[in-house]
């Protein structure tokens, strides 16, 4: 997680867990729940499989687009990006 100074973004791993992500950034509680990862807003699913479960993960799970994603964090300014693909492959 990192801050792209160039546009001023957020930048996110979609490979990190969404534990994670929602304690550093809050809003990405938020932001999730809105696209339908509804379980997100569960502190016990957010404590215990929001530890092993990524955005990347989480939107091949629920059938939801992945651009859709990034288009949606892009307007709350984050950028979302892929490191680590191969680990996922």
């Amino acid at each position: 997680m990192a801050k792209n100074k160039q546009d001023n973004l957020t930048t996110l791993n979609i490979n990190d867990s969404i534990n994670n992500l929602v304690k550093a950034y809050p809003e990405v509680q938020r932001i999730m729940n809105s696209l339908g990862f509804t379980d997100i807003t569960n502190p016990i699913m957010l404590k215990t499989v929001g530890k092993i479960m990524t955005i990347k993960r989480g939107a091949k799970m629920r059938g939801i687009d992945l651009e859709k994603i990034k288009t949606t964090f892009l307007e709350y300014g984050f950028l979302l990006e892929d490191k680590n693909e191969w680990i996922n492959k």
